[in-house]
């Protein structure tokens, strides 16, 4: 169950545990108000979640090419 669920959060963008690190929540906790915020405001959470996914994602390869200049 714990390959599981590790896959699920490498393959989840790792938004709610970079959301739980700087809130100082739990990622668990973080996941159970954005499935609820969802459910209540129909879906328009998903695109702040794909909007920050995204935003990981230009950082991470921002960081990386920073790294790899100065090797």
């Amino acid at each position: 169950m714990k390959t599981v669920k590790d896959l699920m959060e490498r393959s989840a963008f790792g938004v709610c545990s970079y959301l739980g690190d700087k809130m100082g929540l739990a990622s668990a906790r973080v996941r159970m108000y954005f499935i609820y915020l969802s459910f209540a405001a129909l879906g328009s959470p998903i695109i702040i979640y794909l909007f920050i996914a995204f935003w990981l994602n230009v950082k991470r390869y921002i960081k990386n090419s920073r790294n790899l200049r100065w090797e």
